[in-house]
């Protein structure tokens, strides 16, 4: 099961932070390839992404934990999706932490668990789940200021 772990400090407080992460609506900002965010409840939310060759793709989630401002954590859902094929599971946790000087040491985890034959594929996965959390924060240090 590939599992990467990224983090960073990002120029915001905790709150700050935790104001972005936690409201799916800004995902665009800061999240990689999302270009809007679709049927938003308290719980679950759709990502409308656009793939490397520019084809469209729906993305349903769902938050499984939620402590405010410390820790977030929410899954795809596969489940007679498009990425079914390739993942039995896709999910991704996020801790903050205070830093000084009114920082924030964001750390994201993405847990990807391959199915079948894609299993072979590990080295992939994991290169592309490092790639799209460094995008990821990237974008959160570009939405506060920083440099991303």
């Amino acid at each position: 099961m590939p599992t990467v772990v990224r983090s960073r400090t990002v120029p915001a407080r905790p709150e700050e932070v935790w104001d972005v992460i936690s409201d799916p609506y800004h995902l665009p900002r800061w999240w990689p390839r999302v270009e809007r965010v679709e049927e938003v409840t308290p719980t679950a939310w759709t990502n409308v992404l656009r793939s490397p060759r520019g084809r469209i793709v729906r993305a349903d989630f769902t938050r499984t934990a939620s402590v405010r401002p410390r820790h977030l954590a929410w899954r795809q859902e596969v489940e007679a999706s498009p990425f079914e094929r390739v993942f039995a599971e896709i999910s991704t946790e996020i801790s903050i932490e205070p830093e000084g000087g009114g920082e924030a040491r964001v750390e994201l985890k993405a847990i990807h668990r391959l199915r079948g034959r894609s299993r072979f594929g590990a080295f992939m996965a994991r290169r592309a789940a490092r790639r799209a959390l460094d995008q990821a924060l990237d974008g959160l240090g570009r939405a506060f200021g920083g440099e991303g």
